[in-house]
């Protein structure tokens, strides 16, 4: 007999439906580009839209530790993704900017991105969406700062 839902909570669902979804991205992702995954795609689309963001506040918007984001830019400076130089004013901080191969690799996951997220919201409604993250939020406010 297999268990769908061990725990009986909606919490275990949250958690399944985010792992099925990233296991879904990484998949469609590596059809167009081999060597990135969906955590350094992320950081390609938030540097793209705030090339002066601190590296400890990219690490909290990707869900990550500063040792995690710092080995994960290491990983994409390596591949070519990305150019890590140090900043003009203050020497302990890094300014990162997105090479030629990181620019074409946005062009190449955006539609990816949105075939994505229509499979995933494939059957919700435009209200049964807007629940949904109205709910979500509840719960992330919930959590936060207790």
């Amino acid at each position: 007999m297999k268990l769908e839902n061990p725990t009986g909570t909606a919490l275990y669902s949250i958690e399944k439906a985010i792992k099925e979804y990233r296991k879904l991205a990484q998949k469609n992702i590596a059809k167009v580009v081999k060597d990135i995954t969906v955590d350094q795609c992320l950081v390609l689309i938030i540097l793209n839209d705030n090339q002066d963001i601190a590296q400890n506040e990219l690490a909290n918007l990707v869900f990550k530790d500063n040792a995690s984001i710092t080995r994960m830019i290491e990983l994409m400076v390596k591949n070519e993704y990305l150019i890590r130089t140090i900043h003009q004013e203050d020497r302990r901080k890094f300014n990162l900017v997105i090479t030629s191969k990181g620019i074409k690799t946005l062009e190449l996951i955006q539609p990816v991105i949105q075939i994505n997220r229509q499979t995933a919201l494939d059957g919700l409604s435009l209200e049964e969406i807007a629940l949904l993250d109205k709910t979500l939020n509840k719960i992330i406010i919930n959590c936060k700062n207790k």
